[in-house]
């Protein structure tokens, strides 16, 4: 008989220290309520058609077994065509690709097939929540560096960055256009960070997933750039993208990390026990998205631009400080002029009262009173949703 002493815990330690999410449980109290879902960061449009024929020609001609494991051939060789044409790096697909399920696979997969214990991971904030949990599944510690919203947008603070760095730094985390700030990293600020990866031993985690969703404006460079173009960072860099947000896809789950032989080889490993494979038919589909034209990310661009400049001066009118992000199709807002004690208080008054549901911005931070005067909206919506929102959201203006 077990004595108390020598009883175990059923829940493990690691499972214990995060919660499940509260994005996904956003859209759950959306659907509770009947509210406007500006909460989790998918389209309530029809993805486009000829994606979707790819994708049921694909089931027709039988693609309904496992695929190699690390990805089909055909999807693999379109990864490296486009990333050839968009990035401008020859990718071997061969040996530097893993298709995986999602994004959110591949960062994991890619932590774990890198970060060991003891190790500590550099995350910026606020900051996507899977990030987190990324490091502390990998048996790693997340070290938190702030952005800070100034006039010009998000920033980190060079110093406080370098402060994070020591010689237990295995990675960072970047995401790049950012979730949730909107937020673009310069060429100065990626030069920056991959000098402490060279001088630090350093891998940099890049999240690309956005790539496409970037809104130029005068007075400032806003474009893609990847860190692995940066001088010395090809063979530390671990790209990491989905065909979620570009294509309008979310549901698919088909995902890939780029990165150099030797870790490529990793994250295989790690990708085949976690999952096996991504969805054969998914991927031949995706074989055809990544060969679209550049016409079709010029008209993504527009049509996202438009939906950012309806939504934010909606979001100012009813009473939020914000600001036009960079990038990405989310808006971090200030709520204090309103008067609740935290993001969470408030949160629940706009979802049950008001009808349209939010991220509370405490999600976004390692310690909640961070983000407690904090929310973030999605606007990667239809027009009639987001029209309807404004609606909603206008109460909020009027008392």
């Amino acid at each position: 008989m077990v004595t108390p002493a020598e009883s175990k815990m059923r829940i493990s330690r690691k499972a214990a220290s995060f919660t499940e999410s509260v994005i996904r449980e956003m859209t759950r109290e959306a659907v509770k309520y009947a509210a406007v879902n500006l909460g989790q960061g998918f389209p309530d449009f029809a993805a486009p058609e000829d994606i979707k024929h790819a994708a049921m020609d694909a089931i027709a001609a039988d693609h309904n077994q496992y695929a190699i494991t690390w990805g089909v051939k055909s999807f693999r060789d379109a990864i490296a065509a486009k990333t050839k044409w968009f990035l401008g790096l020859d990718i071997d697909p061969e040996t530097e690709i893993t298709v995986t399920c999602g994004s959110t696979e591949g960062m994991i997969a890619g932590m774990l097939a890198t970060v060991d214990n003891g190790e500590e991971v550099v995350v910026f904030e606020p900051f996507y929540e899977n990030y987190a949990p990324d490091a502390i599944l990998s048996d790693a510690t997340p070290r938190h560096v702030p952005l800070h919203r100034t006039d010009d947008g998000f920033v980190f603070d060079p110093d406080e960055l370098r402060a994070a760095f020591n010689h237990k730094t295995k990675a960072i985390i970047i995401c790049n256009p950012n979730n949730p700030t909107g937020k673009v990293f310069t060429q100065e600020e990626l030069e920056f960070i991959a000098d402490l990866c060279k001088e630090f031993d350093a891998i940099c985690f890049t999240d690309e997933i956005y790539e496409h969703i970037l809104y130029p404006r005068e007075g400032a460079d806003i474009r893609h750039i990847t860190m692995a173009n940066i001088d010395g960072m090809r063979d530390r860099t671990v790209i990491v993208n989905s065909l979620s947000k570009t294509y309008s896809v979310t549901g698919w789950r088909v995902g890939y990390c780029i990165a150099p032989p030797d870790i490529t080889s990793a994250i295989r490993k790690v990708h085949d026990f976690l999952t096996v494979g991504a969805a054969n038919p998914l991927q031949h589909a995706g074989a055809y998205a990544l060969s679209l034209p550049p016409s079709y990310y010029d008209e993504l661009q527009r049509e996202y631009h438009r939906k950012r400049d309806f939504i934010v001066p909606v979001l100012k009118n009813a009473g939020f400080k914000c600001d036009f992000p960079d990038g990405a199709y989310y808006v971090m807002c200030d709520i204090s002029a309103f008067g609740f004690a935290d993001d969470i208080e408030f949160t629940k008054h706009l979802i049950r009262e008001v009808g349209v549901a939010v991220v509370p911005g405490s999600s976004f931070y390692h310690d909640p009173k961070l983000g407690s005067q904090m929310v973030r909206f999605c606007f990667c919506k239809k027009d009639e949703t987001l029209e309807a929102a404004a609606e909603r959201l206008s109460k909020l203006a009027s008392g």
